[in-house]
C-alpha cells in the first residue's frame, strides 16, 4: 500500500482553515431568549450554585465536570521534536483534545503551562481541579513526569493519567497478552527485555510486573546499557526500582535468549544480530517513532518466526496509545472515579486483547481492505474498531468500582453499553472506512479541471495521502503556476499533467465519439472541437478508454452543463437510469437524498430506480437502506394530485422485488422522527429512514442547500450513480476536502 505523504503545507492549511485551530466551543442549551439567559447566568445559576456547594457531588449533575478532561502539559517532551516550550505544544494537545471527542465522545480542553518547575506545576494543577472530571497530562520530560504524576495523583481526587507512560503501557500489555499466547509462553516464564528508561519504558516495566512478570526476568536498558544491580552511573531511583540481577551490561547480551523486547527508544537500536540470538517465537515491540528500533521487514528477513508490533500505521500490529486512554477516562468518567488506577488499566489491556481474538466486524475489513483474524498480523485491535467504544470502558467502569474508586457505580451494564454505542457519531466510521478502501484501491484518478487551484490541490492530497496516482488535464505552465501562487511549487513534479495536446489517443478518442454522435447533429470538426478543447469531453474520453478509473468534475462549471458533456461519451440520463444521489452528515446522523442531478420530474417507475440507486449507495457506504418516499402528506393524507405517484413508488418497488425496507409517502418528520413514527405501527420501516426520495429535483435541491445553510450540514455529492464508470460530479462552491471526498467516492466506485 502506499505510505501518505504530508507535506508542511498540507499541515500548516489543515491547521489554518477553515479556522484556526482544531476546536470550538459550542453551547449545548438554548441561548436565544431573555429568560434563556436568565436561566444560564444570574438569577437562575444562583441555584445549582447553592446546591452544588451543600453537595460537592452534584457538580457532576448540574455541570460540565463529568465528561470534561483537561489535556495538560508544559512542552518539555513534545512527540520526538524535544522541548518547544508550552507554546509550541499547543497544536499536540488541542490534537489530543480532538482524539477524545472523536473515538469516546469526551469533552476536553488543552492547557499549556509555561513552566519547567515541577511544583509550580503540580500547583496550577491541583487548583485547576474541580473543573474537570479528570486530567491527561502530556509530554513531560522524565523524571519530573514522574514526580508530577505521582504528586497529583496523591493531592487530587479525580483521576490524573500521563499518557505517555501509562497509554503506551496499556496497549503494549495487550498486544504482549496475545502475542504469548500464540507463542505458547507464559508471562511469568519468559525473559524480558525493554530498551529506553523514560517514562513509557519505565511504565511498561512496571505495569507488565504488576501482571505477572518476575522482576530479574525484566531487564531495563538506557543508552548506558543494562540497568543492574550496583551501577551508579546516570541512575535515578526510578531507574534503580528495576535493577536486574545480571551479568549483562549491554542490549546485545540482554538480548541473547530473550522472549520478549519491547523498544521505547530509538531508530535502528536493535540490529539483525540482536534479534537472531533471541528466543524461539520471539515477540519484539518496536515501539520508537516515527522510525522503529527495527523494521518488521528487517526482523522477519533473519526470523520467520518473530512476532512484530510497531507505534506505525503502515505495519500490522500498531501499538497506538488512542485505542486505551479515550476508552480509560470514558470509562472512569462514567463511574466519576478518584483515580485510574493498576486494575483499571489491566482490565483495559485484557479487554482489549480479548477483542482482537474475537471475530472482526465486515465494516472493519472494509475499512482495512482485508480480512483480519487474530494471529501473528493480528494481535492488537484496530484503532477504527467500532466496538472499542462499548467494550472497553464497561470493563475499566467494572474494574474502578470493584477496586472502590468509583463515587457512582453503574447498576446496569446493559443498559450503559447500550448508551455507549449511541453516542458515537457513524458518519466518522463511514468516512473513515472510505478513506481506508480508497487507499486498498489505488485508483488513477482523473481531475478534468486542472485550470482550477482547488483541483489542483486536491489532486496533489488525494497523491500524497496514498490513495494513487492523480491525473490532472491542464497545461503544464498553468499548472505550475497556479500550485506556485498556492505556496505548492514542491508539488508540480508530483502530478502527472495530460491534455489533448500531447494525448497520443486523441484520434482514437476522436473516432469514438464521432461514432456516438454523428446521428445527432455533430460533424467531425465539432467532434475535434470537443474532444480537443472540452475538459469535459476529454477527460470523460480518457476514462472511457480506460486511461483512468474514476473522474472528478464540475468545480468550475454549472453540473447541468457537466452533465451535457459527460451524456456525450457515456450514457448518463435519466433514460439510461443514472441518478443523483446527495449525502448529507449532521450531528452524527447521514441521511441520502435523491435525485439531486439527473431527473428532472421523475414519475413513480423513476421514483422506484431512485430508490434503488440510492439503496445501493447506502450499502457502498456500509448502510442499511431504509427508504422513505417524502412529500407533503401522509400515507394519502391530505389528498393531492401532486402526491399520487410518492404514493404509488411503494407499490412499483414492491412488484420488482425490492431487497431493502421503504415506505411512504411521508411528511419529512415521520421519516426522520422515531417519535412521530409510533403514530402509524403499520409502516414498514424499523426506524428512521436513511434515504430520502424527494418529488423533484428542484425539491432534492432546495433540501440540501437549505440544511447547508442554515443547519451547517456537511454536503457530500451529488453522487452520480448508476452509469457504467466512477464519474463524479462537485459543486462549483466546492472546497477543496469536497473534492478531495469526491474522489475518494470515485475510487470506491460509490454508484
Amino acid at each position: 500500500m502506499t505510505k501518505q505523504k504530508i507535506s508542511r503545507e498540507d499541515a500548516l492549511a489543515f491547521h489554518l482553515e477553515p479556522t484556526p485551530g482544531k476546536w470550538e466551543v459550542q453551547a449545548t442549551v438554548p441561548m436565544t431568549t431573555q429568560r434563556d439567559l436568565s436561566l444560564a447566568y444570574s438569577p437562575g445559576v444562583a441555584v445549582p450554585c447553592e446546591d452544588i456547594a451543600a453537595n460537592p457531588e452534584l457538580a457532576y449533575d448540574y455541570t460540565n465536570k463529568g465528561n470534561l478532561v483537561a489535556v495538560i502539559s508544559n512542552g518539555t517532551a513534545v512527540l520526538g521534536l524535544g522541548n518547544l516550550g508550552a507554546l509550541g505544544s499547543k497544536p499536540v494537545m488541542e490534537g489530543k483534545a480532538v482524539l477524545f471527542k472523536r473515538f469516546a465522545d469526551v469533552n476536553s480542553i488543552d492547557l499549556e503551562l509555561d513552566t519547567e518547575d515541577p511544583d509550580e506545576f503540580i500547583n496550577a494543577v491541583r487548583l485547576m481541579g474541580p473543573t474537570f472530571g479528570g486530567i491527561n497530562l502530556e509530554d513531560i520530560k522524565a523524571p519530573e513526569c514522574f514526580i508530577i504524576e505521582q504528586t497529583l495523583k496523591e493531592q487530587m481526587d479525580i483521576p490524573v493519567f500521563h499518557d505517555d507512560q501509562h497509554g503506551t503501557a496499556v496497549i503494549c500489555a495487550a498486544g504482549l497478552l496475545n502475542a504469548l499466547q500464540i507463542s505458547g509462553k507464559k508471562i511469568e516464564d519468559v525473559k524480558i527485555v525493554v530498551n529506553g528508561a523514560g517514562a513509557a519504558g519505565i511504565a511498561c516495566i512496571e505495569l507488565i510486573k504488576v501482571m505477572g512478570a518476575k522482576h530479574d526476568n525484566c531487564i531495563l536498558c538506557d543508552t548506558k546499557g543494562v540497568i543492574y544491580q550496583g551501577r551508579t552511573e546516570g541512575m535515578n531511583q526510578w531507574k534503580s526500582a528495576h535493577a536486574a540481577n545480571t551479568p549483562a551490561r549491554t542490549l546485545a547480551e540482554a538480548m541473547d535468549g530473550a522472549d520478549v523486547f519491547l523498544g521505547v527508544s530509538a531508530k535502528g537500536a536493535v540490529t539483525q544480530e540482536m534479534v537472531a540470538s533471541m528466543g524461539k517465537n520471539a515477540v519484539i515491540f518496536a515501539m520508537a517513532n516515527p522510525d522503529p528500533e527495527i523494521t518488521p521487514e528487517e526482523a522477519h528477513a533473519v526470523r520467520e518466526d518473530v512476532i512484530v508490533a510497531t507505534g506505525r500505521s503502515d505495519y500490522p500490529n500498531q501499538v497506538n496509545n488512542v485505542l486505551g486512554f479515550p476508552y480509560l477516562f470514558r470509562g472512569a468518567l462514567d463511574i466519576h472515579a478518584r483515580a485510574i488506577n493498576d486494575e483499571m488499566k489491566i482490565a483495559c489491556a485484557e479487554a482489549l486483547a480479548k477483542l482482537a481474538r474475537e471475530d472482526v466486524p465486515d465494516e472493519v475489513a472494509m475499512a482495512y481492505g482485508k480480512k483480519l483474524s487474530f494471529g501473528r498480523d493480528y494481535i492488537i485491535p484496530t484503532p477504527f474498531d467500532p466496538r472499542l467504544i462499548y467494550v472497553i470502558p464497561p470493563a475499566v467502569a467494572k474494574a474502578g468500582m470493584d477496586t472502590g474508586v468509583a463515587r457512582r457505580p453503574i447498576i446496569d451494564m446493559d443498559a450503559y453499553e447500550a448508551s455507549l454505542k449511541s453516542r458515537m457519531d457513524p458518519t466518522a466510521s463511514i468516512l473513515r472506512s472510505l478513506n481506508a478502501r480508497a487507499r486498498q484501491n489505488q485508483a488513477t484518478m482523473i481531475f478534468a479541471e486542472g485550470d482550477d487551484p482547488r483541483v489542483l490541490r486536491a489532486a496533489v492530497q488525494y497523491q500524497r495521502s496514498g490513495m494513487g496516482r492523480a491525473l490532472v488535464v491542464g497545461r503544464e505552465d498553468d499548472v505550475k503556476t497556479k500550485l506556485t501562487a498556492e505556496g505548492m511549487a514542491d508539488a508540480v513534479g508530483e502530478l502527472e499533467i495530460v491534455n489533448a495536446a500531447n494525448s497520443p489517443h486523441l484520434a482514437e478518442y476522436k473516432a469514438f465519439l464521432y461514432k456516438r454522435l454523428q446521428r445527432q447533429g455533430f460533424d467531425r470538426h465539432d467532434v475535434h472541437r470537443l474532444a480537443a478543447r472540452d475538459r469535459h469531453v476529454f477527460a470523460a474520453l480518457m476514462l472511457a478508454h480506460g486511461h483512468g478509473e474514476g473522474l472528478i468534475t464540475g468545480a468550475t462549471r454549472k453540473s447541468a452543463h457537466v452533465m451535457q458533456r459527460i451524456n456525450m461519451v457515456f450514457d448518463a440520463s435519466a433514460e439510461a437510469g443514472a441518478v443523483g444521489v446527495t449525502a448529507l452528515l449532521h450531528k452524527g446522523r447521514i441521511v441520502l437524498v435523491g435525485d439531486t442531478l439527473v431527473h428532472e420530474w421523475p414519475d413513480e417507475q423513476d421514483l422506484a430506480t431512485i430508490a434503488e440507486r440510492s439503496a445501493d449507495v447506502a450499502r457502498h457506504l456500509g448502510l442499511e437502506p431504509r427508504v422513505a418516499f417524502v412529500s407533503f402528506s401522509t400515507f394519502g393524507y391530505p389528498r393531492s394530485e401532486r402526491a399520487e405517484k410518492m404514493h404509488k413508488a411503494p407499490s412499483v418497488l414492491e412488484a420488482r422485488g425490492a431487497d431493502f425496507e421503504y415506505e411512504g409517502e411521508m411528511t419529512v418528520d415521520v421519516a426522520l422522527n422515531a417519535q412521530a413514527q409510533k403514530s402509524y405501527p403499520f409502516s414498514h420501516l424499523t426506524g428512521p429512514a436513511n434515504i430520502l426520495v424527494v418529488p423533484a429535483r428542484h425539491s432534492a435541491s432546495i433540501s440540501t442547500k437549505l440544511m447547508q445553510e442554515m443547519a451547517g450540514a456537511t454536503v457530500i455529492g451529488p453522487i452520480l450513480a448508476g452509469i457504467d464508470e466512477s464519474i463524479q460530479i462537485c459543486s462549483t462552491v466546492s472546497t477543496v476536502n469536497d473534492i478531495l471526498n469526491m474522489a475518494v467516492l470515485a475510487a470506491c466506485k460509490v454508484g
